[in-house]
């Protein structure tokens, strides 16, 4: 019986650790984009107490997973994705921003972190 619930502690733990943002793969690189944005944001946001640092790790957690989707799509699948993820990001900094920072947040998040655009193929005329 002690066996058995040792197995099902480690399954669940390894399952928790694996869904934590913090536990993702991530590189120097955007840990330093994040800290970069966090800071150009906050410019205009005067984010205060823990909202620094929670900002950031947010940015970070997002910042990799559209590293992620930048990988393994193209064109306008891989923009639509994208769009997705930043509303989705948006939303979450309503947990960490107050309601007049988050309406500066979504007023100047598009000239900070602006989209792409997919340039389509242009017919050529001979």
């Amino acid at each position: 019986m002690k066996i058995l619930a040792s197995i099902v502690l480690i399954l669940f733990t390894v399952q928790v650790n694996a869904q934590d943002p913090f536990l993702q793969e991530n590189d120097e690189s955007i840990e330093k984009m994040a800290k970069e944005l966090t800071e150009t944001y906050n410019k205009q946001l005067a984010l205060n107490g823990k909202q620094p640092l929670l900002f950031q790790k947010k940015i970070e957690e997002f910042l990799i997973r559209e590293r992620d989707i930048r990988r393994q799509f193209r064109g306008k699948e891989m923009l639509d994705l994208i769009y997705k993820l930043r509303e989705t990001e948006t939303g979450e900094m309503g947990n960490i921003l107050t309601r007049p920072q988050l309406n500066v947040y979504k007023r100047i998040k598009p000239s900070i972190q602006p989209l792409d655009i997919v340039k389509e193929k242009s017919e050529v005329k001979n």
